[in-house]
């Protein structure tokens, strides 16, 4: 059986990485159309600051992290949303570009896989 309160950390785990995609796609979008940067700059920039932003509110109300060691702590939450963003490329690879799904479908299905990869990895190796 599943703990209860495993569910409701997922669920705001959730929801903090709703408020990531925000942060992605408003920073992408301000820096790439508005500032007219370079698109790759912009979308670095936006995946930084949404792992940042999903990284405190995370540590604060997802985990209620009391770690003393906080870069230690976002280090490893950096790398483990980096192989996420790998996972989530290969699988949108492997879904459209070789079982050519729909485009759109093979990237939630890929959300889907890294989400789960991204709480279990921080549950139990980064809070």
């Amino acid at each position: 059986m599943i703990d209860s309160t495993l569910i409701v950390k997922f669920l705001k785990f959730c929801l903090v990485g709703f408020s990531g995609m925000v942060v992605d796609f408003g920073t992408t979008w301000l820096c790439k159309e508005k500032f007219e940067w370079n698109k790759y700059l912009s979308n670095s920039l936006g995946f930084v600051l949404a792992a940042t932003n999903n990284y405190i509110w995370n540590r604060l109300w997802t985990f209620q992290s009391t770690c003393t060691e906080i870069p230690v702590e976002y280090g490893k939450f950096l790398i483990i949303a980096a192989i996420g963003l790998a996972i989530n490329n290969f699988v949108v690879y492997l879904l459209h570009g070789k079982l050519k799904l729909n485009f759109y479908l093979a990237k939630i299905i890929a959300v889907a896989v890294v989400t789960i990869w991204n709480f279990a990895m921080n549950y139990l190796f980064t809070f």
